[in-house]
């Protein structure tokens, strides 16, 4: 076929070359799927006879099988094996269908099983993730927390300081409190309560929220609970230690020997533990306090051993220290560290005088001579024998007295001291080394004049150059104030009852006074205010050591003993005169 004219017989005959080999691509595509279709047919075919092979064989088997039933035909056995097989035939289909639907189901299950597990396992990886990234900000917010802690604590220690520098300078009462813990005695207390309010009394009413507040929750029948707090100085929780306590008395013990008077009371309703706070476990049989605990021991014989501690710091014979007991019972004042002619402690009934100078004294007071704190504890054991104790229904070994145990401490200064030269300070001290001895003697007789007819003149003159300085430590456990009702006392206990309640009376009566800053305060109303005159009065660091019970059934008591602190702290005396110490000045 030749190409028309005016075409270029090149491009013509390539075109044509290409729609020659499309179509031939085209058949060889279309062998090699009839060759696949082919080697599938072959193997269906393969198949076919091999079905065929097994067909024939099941064929012959079944003619074989056939002339044997047959011959079986005429049996009623085979019958039953037929109808058996065929049931069998039926049950074996059934269970195929059954088999293969539960290994469908199992293919299902396996495959949501495997999705839960991967999805459990990528959202334990996320949690993962997100607990490492809150353990970083836990971390960060507890060395934030830390840090603002200490910066607490240090702000909390300043505010403190600054606090008690205006208690200083204001003469304020500091007021601590303490909780003490629910008792056995607490249920057993108050036989005549009903037994159901008894157990709706058994209940904690009164918390140490921190350590300086007290939550109190006042609750009375058909009336909404009302929270109350008050605060103070410091708060002892049920779970603090005597160790806590005297942490933060221990301080005014310092004051002691710098020139202070220092006043410790106990004040709170019976049985709430101003006894135990002031002088530690008491013992059975005779109510002297135990020596054995010594983490157990009170106020009273760890004040007594810092003291001697502290003195046991100075110059060896710059000081002695003397001890006198008293009680006050039924508004009258016992000594009880008097003796008799036997040398037999019998309490002996003194009273309170003033004197020109404007103070109160006891004349005729027992004052005994103590070198170390053994000695001290010792007669304050002596004295605890014969304070008055009568059991009631709230105490079983309540105290029916107010117990005053006066430690003072006399120290000896030189007059001309101030300005001197640290030379001239340790001639001092060496003379008052000399000269130690002989003072106690003359507190003891009144042998002065010999003995100094015997000195020679230098120690005269030096004797005449030194002075005594006396400070005093005033330890109060007061006797508990008294519900009536509640103690079931009767006769003379509850004439007991009476003066007790009274004098506490009196005590807040002067506090009130003094707060308002009346012209006259009712000192001269009890033996007792009369006694602590001068360290209410002003004259000394006074701290209060309220004692409170916790329980339902003491609410009253317990508000009466935390109103009485509040008022307490209010009171302002003016800065407290220091005894006239001499300010020695530095060496040149």
């Amino acid at each position: 076929m030749r190409p028309p004219s005016g075409i270029d017989p090149g491009s013509v005959w390539a075109q044509r070359l290409r729609q020659l080999e499309r179509r031939l691509r085209t058949k060889e595509e279309r062998i090699v799927v009839l060759e696949t279709e082919n080697a599938a047919l072959h193997l269906k075919l393969a198949e076919y006879q091999g079905f065929a092979r097994r067909s024939t064989n099941e064929v012959l088997q079944l003619y074989s099988a056939h002339g044997q039933q047959q011959k079986l035909q005429r049996s009623s056995v085979v019958t039953q094996l037929r109808g058996s097989i065929k049931r069998l035939k039926q049950d074996l289909k059934s269970l195929r269908s059954f088999a293969l639907e539960l290994s469908k189901d199992f293919q299902r299950q396996s495959k949501t099983y495997l999705y839960q597990v991967l999805t459990a396992v990528q959202e334990i990886q996320l949690q993962n993730e997100a607990l490492q990234m809150f353990q970083i900000k836990a971390f960060d917010l507890e060395q934030s927390l830390q840090e603002v802690t200490e910066r607490y604590e240090k702000e909390k220690q300043k505010r403190r300081a600054l606090h008690n520098s205006l208690v200083e300078l204001r003469g304020n009462i500091r007021v601590h409190c303490r909780i003490r813990p629910l008792l056995p005695f607490d249920t057993a207390a108050g036989h005549s309560i009903s037994q159901d309010r008894q157990r709706s009394f058994s209940e904690k009413v009164a918390y140490a929220v921190d350590d300086e507040t007290v939550l109190v929750k006042c609750s009375r029948p058909g009336h909404a609970s009302i929270n109350k707090t008050f605060q103070f100085e410091r708060v002892y929780s049920a779970s603090e230690s005597q160790d806590a306590v005297f942490a933060d008395v221990a301080p005014l013990l310092t004051s002691l020997l710098d020139g202070y008077n220092v006043c410790i009371m106990a004040y709170g309703q019976t049985g709430s533990g101003k006894t135990y706070t002031m002088l530690g476990p008491q013992l059975e049989e005779n109510f002297a306090f135990s020596l054995e605990d010594e983490l157990e021991l009170g106020i009273i014989p760890r004040a007594a051993q810092e003291v001697f501690r502290l003195i046991s710091e100075k110059p060896p014979g710059s000081y002695w220290v003397e001890v006198s007991v008293v009680e006050v019972y039924n508004n009258e004042i016992f000594d009880l560290l008097a003796k008799d002619s036997c040398g037999k402690v019998f309490g002996v009934k003194r009273d309170v005088v003033t004197t020109r100078e404007g103070k109160n004294d006891v004349p005729l007071l027992t004052h005994e001579t103590v070198e170390n704190a053994s000695e001290f504890l010792h007669l304050v054991n002596r004295g605890l024998q014969l304070r008055v104790r009568h059991p009631t229904l709230v105490h079983a070994h309540s105290s029916r007295s107010h117990l005053v145990v006066t430690l003072t401490i006399t120290t000896i200064i030189s007059e001309d001291n101030c300005g001197t030269s640290w030379e001239d300070e340790q001639t001092s001290q060496r003379l008052n080394k000399e000269v130690s001895c002989t003072f106690p003697q003359k507190m003891r007789d009144n042998k002065s004049t010999s003995s100094s007819r015997a000195s020679s003149p230098a120690q005269l003159e030096a004797t005449e150059k030194l002075k005594q300085v006396k400070t005093r430590l005033q330890l109060v456990d007061l006797a508990g104030s008294e519900c009536v009702g509640m103690s079931g006392v009767t006769g003379a206990v509850l004439r007991e009852t009476s003066f007790i309640n009274r004098s506490l009376s009196a005590l807040a009566d002067v506090l009130g006074a003094i707060a308002e800053q009346r012209s006259h305060v009712p000192y001269r109303n009890s033996k007792l205010t009369r006694l602590l005159q001068d360290s209410i009065g002003g004259d000394a660091k006074l701290l209060v050591m309220l004692c409170i019970s916790p329980d339902q059934k003491y609410l009253t008591e317990s508000m009466q003993s935390l109103g009485f602190g509040t008022r307490a702290r209010q009171v302002q005396r003016g800065q407290v005169k220091k005894k006239n110490f001499p300010v020695p000045s530095k060496a040149k």
